[in-house]
């Protein structure tokens, strides 16, 4: 069995700033998020056109902003001019989208810890995995504990390893598909991050097992949580940071 290396990281991650009460992905999601007393938050960084590190889930962009069409198709100066937070409600009209850099000076300032999803445009994986690893590793440069980078996609993570190998990495898992283990050790990650409903005690034992952490998402409800915390996992992901008080 592989010993398990201290790990920095609270349980308690704050899902895309506050979850679902501010609009994700923006300044104001993240500052709410702390106002609830989280210290560790997840975003999701994609590339655009120009090579721009920016916050945001969707490949498109008319979920959550007054853009239309591919978020990665345009330039940064495009992007930086859409409302990402009219769509949520009125009170975040005007919010803008962030870079990473804005998400880390605040994170840095304020003593906050990162999980940075690397959430691709279709067809540029292995780019948007070198770009992010990059940036993470110049914004987090001689910070006592880096970013988290992670990813559903093996070739991002592949593209952060192949660059900045002392990041810590995380494979992302909606399934335990064939192989799953084997490619995160290849990966040298340190975590499998799990839909929550893929965790049982043998699960829990064969990543422990490879010294990797085991953590979920995104977990809002309180039965969810207690099942994970009694499977002895590392981290919980959530949307509920009016729920879950993150010092628990």
């Amino acid at each position: 069995m592989a010993e398990l290396n201290p790990w920095p990281y609270p349980r308690w991650v704050a899902h895309r700033g506050a979850g679902k009460l501010a609009p994700e992905n923006t300044l104001a999601a993240f500052r709410l998020g702390a106002s609830h007393g989280y210290r560790m938050f997840e975003c999701d960084a994609k590339l655009s056109a120009d090579g721009v590190v920016f916050l945001m889930h969707d490949a498109t962009l008319d979920r959550t902003t007054s853009g239309h069409g591919t978020g990665g198709a345009q330039p940064w100066s495009a992007l930086a001019q859409l409302d990402a937070g009219g769509w949520h409600s009125r009170a975040y009209a005007g919010e803008p989208l962030p870079t990473l850099e804005n998400l880390a000076r605040f994170c840095r300032a304020n003593g906050h810890l990162l999980n940075i999803e690397i959430k691709p445009t279709p067809g540029t994986e292995r780019e948007t995995g070198e770009v992010v690893a990059r940036e993470a590793a110049r914004l987090w440069k001689g910070a006592a504990v880096p970013p988290l980078l992670t990813s559903f996609q093996v070739e991002s993570l592949k593209g952060a390893q192949a660059v900045q190998p002392g990041l810590p990495r995380g494979l992302l898992l909606d399934k335990l598909w064939d192989g799953w283990l084997e490619a995160a050790r290849q990966l040298g990650c340190v975590a499998i991050v799990c839909n929550h409903a893929l965790w049982d005690a043998t699960v829990v034992a064969l990543v422990h097992e490879a010294g990797m952490r085991a953590l979920s998402y995104t977990v809002n409800d309180d039965w969810a949580a207690q099942r994970l915390i009694e499977l002895g996992t590392d981290g919980i992901i959530t949307d509920r940071v009016d729920l879950f008080p993150p010092a628990a």
